[in-house]
């Protein structure tokens, strides 16, 4: 299975908070942002991704507490490219989708000008 069609099968069975997720932040909702979800870059496929602001988002469960390692290989390999990468739980987004949304805005923010100031250099 090649990774389009690992992102596209993710895609179709996301998890409850991914599902949650999804629904705020999709048709622009949130900051009229673009995100895809499930979108492959390099040789990973990341949760959510807003490509004109370079933003990955990450939902994490339990099983992220045992593969740290490969996560900071991973965040580092996606930093490279010129990506800022912010974590959640599932459990945050779960029970603080707010909480989280009004994070995910500033993170948009902080972001989108920091691009700016890089364009203008």
């Amino acid at each position: 299975m090649d990774i389009k069609d690992k992102a596209r099968k993710l895609r179709k069975n996301q998890t409850d908070a991914e599902k949650m997720f999804w629904q705020k932040v999709r048709n622009r909702q949130l900051a009229n942002q673009k995100f895809r979800r499930q979108y492959p870059i390099g040789s990973y496929i990341v949760d959510f991704v807003c490509l004109e602001l370079k933003l990955i988002v990450e939902l994490d469960g339990g099983q992220h507490m045992e593969q740290q390692a490969y996560d900071e290989r991973r965040s580092d390999y996606l930093n490279q490219q010129g990506f800022m990468v912010v974590r959640f739980w599932n459990n945050e987004v779960m029970g603080n989708l707010d909480g989280v949304l009004e994070s995910l805005t500033l993170a948009l923010s902080q972001q989108e000008r920091e691009l700016n100031a890089g364009a203008v250099k």
